[in-house]
């Protein structure tokens, strides 16, 4: 079924060519987008966007570790390397495909965000949903790949929003930069 759903979305790449740039873009550049909200949210003066952004941090960098080890178990290179007539179009040395590196870090990211704001926030979650699927329209992942990265980023990111504001040195008035 992984490489059933791999060819279908990969396949659809080569009908509506039309469409390839802009996956590439969404693929590619989506991450800057996001790097840059995160630094806008972390140098805001809005209460409680410091302790969003050092909840999501956090959980993005258990996520990441956990994908690691779910690597060590479960390996597979990405399809243009291992199936014949993949519609690829990112250039990319041949690896682990497991989990979806790009995936981990926009779900952490967008759950956070929606976790601590619920507005506006599912532009993130819809964004998120995008890159995962330009990595699998783009050829270089599989539907498996981008599912447990969403996962993994999704968990980490609800774990993080529980477990940080609870942390005494993490209070909302340390992190919304407001004397004690």
């Amino acid at each position: 079924m992984n490489i059933e759903l791999f060819r279908i979305i990969n396949d659809a790449g080569k009908e509506f060519e039309v469409l390839n740039p802009a996956m590439v873009f969404i693929a590619n550049n989506a991450i800057y987008l996001l790097a840059a909200a995160v630094l806008v949210y972390l140098f805001s003066r809005k209460p409680g966007n410091r302790l969003m952004v050092v909840s999501g941090l956090a959980a993005l960098l258990l996520a990441e570790m956990a994908g690691k080890i779910a690597a060590m178990f479960y390996s597979n290179y990405q399809p243009f390397a291992t199936l014949a007539d993949v519609n690829q179009l990112i250039d990319m040395e041949v690896n682990n495909s497991f989990p979806s590196d790009h995936t981990i870090i926009f779900f952490t990211m967008a759950v956070t965000f929606w976790l601590f704001k619920r507005k506006h926030t599912y532009l993130w979650i819809l964004l998120a949903v995008m890159v995962g699927f330009s990595r699998i329209w783009a050829g270089v992942h599989y539907p498996a790949d981008i599912a447990v990265g969403a996962m993994l980023g999704s968990a980490f990111a609800y774990l993080s929003y529980v477990m940080i504001p609870k942390v005494k040195f993490m209070n909302k008035n340390n992190l919304a930069g407001k004397e004690m």
